[in-house]
């Protein structure tokens, strides 16, 4: 049962194209946002169709893979857990992230 806990599983599109970046530690890593539609009808009887964005980490070999093969639109589902942290911007804001750190992608569709 300890593999369910923090797991998170989506099926959606790449809202861009993958850059692969590296850390100051040589690490490879990307950033990408996957959109999830969902739909459903009001209650005047007209179909609302609404759209969630969810940034994605991808770390190492994975971050190479994305950046190789995966393009803008392109149906991916990708699994892995949810992550909270929070920083500073450079005007002394507290920003608040909630993302998806993958450690499972498919390709689903072209």
């Amino acid at each position: 049962m300890n593999n369910l806990r923090n797991r998170v599983q989506l099926i959606g599109n790449l809202g861009s194209n993958p850059t692969l970046n590296e850390t100051g530690n040589g690490v490879k890593y990307s950033k990408i946002s996957v959109a999830t539609n969902s739909s459903y009808i009001n209650k005047k009887g007209e179909k609302i169709k609404e759209t969630q964005w969810h940034p994605v980490m991808i770390w190492g070999k994975q971050a190479e893979f994305v950046e190789k093969y995966i393009v803008k639109g392109q149906e991916v589902c990708i699994e892995g857990k949810l992550n909270y942290r929070s920083y500073e911007d450079s005007e002394g804001n507290s920003k608040y992230i909630c993302e998806i750190i993958a450690s499972e992608i498919l390709l689903l569709k072209k």
